[in-house]
């Protein structure tokens, strides 16, 4: 367990960011998850049994001190980070033109910001172990929808995936785009409902995000469209 590989996954706590973790785990890696819910995380831990390898660290991943303390904590209990996964997100399901504001500067901030300040807090801790960037974008971040400003934040996702790529590989570390389709997951719970048609599971996107993390030195994954059956966009 000393020297088993360590993961940091902001939005952790649930969704596609407590699947990833939970696969991690299985296959014997330590993880942190981050979420602004304390309670949330506190049954997270305990539905898996508060494991000796998962650390929970409350906090916001669009503010840079929340970030750094993550990371920060989990060099202390782990001794090294291999690998972070930008999974915290969310979307107002609403449109530019006849949208509500109020909501959008948290939205851009979290999905565009956040990967940005996780990137900067690890990168050092990232080149000593020559690990992995794993940023969770979108297909709505390849394919314009009408008014879609979540949309435009996952644009800024892509954008940012190989914009970074292009800095840190001479470093030896790697960037991995993971953009999903339509996923069940509590994505849609402001939304009121889920989406109709075939949707992906949260354990069908964290296979794909192992799959990237594992990949053998020297290989690095970079972007990765997964969509369900039946989704033409």
């Amino acid at each position: 367990m000393h020297d088993s590989p360590v993961a940091l996954i902001t939005g952790g706590g649930s969704g596609i960011g407590a699947a990833v973790a939970r696969q991690l785990l299985d296959a014997g890696h330590r993880v942190t998850v981050t979420g602004r819910g304390e309670a949330r995380l506190r049954a997270f831990a305990e539905e898996l049994g508060e494991p000796g390898g998962l650390l929970t660290v409350v906090g916001n991943a669009a503010e840079y001190a929340d970030v750094q303390a993550a990371v920060e904590a989990t060099l202390k209990a782990f001794g090294r980070l291999d690998t972070v996964v930008a999974n915290a997100g969310f979307a107002t399901h609403d449109s530019v033109a006849e949208g509500d504001p109020a909501g959008w500067t948290e939205m851009v901030l979290t999905n565009v910001l956040g990967p940005a300040l996780l990137i900067r807090a690890s990168i050092d801790a990232l080149k000593e172990t020559r690990g992995r960037i794993v940023l969770v974008g979108s297909v709505a971040g390849f394919v314009p929808g009408p008014g879609n400003i979540y949309g435009a934040t996952k644009w800024a996702v892509t954008g940012l995936a190989e914009n970074t790529r292009r800095q840190v590989t001479d470093w030896g570390v790697g960037v991995t785009h993971i953009a999903p389709g339509r996923v069940e997951t509590p994505f849609w719970d402001s939304y009121g409902s889920l989406p109709p048609g075939h949707l992906l599971t949260a354990d069908q996107i964290a296979d794909s995000v192992v799959w990237a993390i594992r990949q053998p030195d020297g290989v690095d994954v970079n972007t990765v469209v997964v969509r369900p059956i039946g989704q033409p966009n």
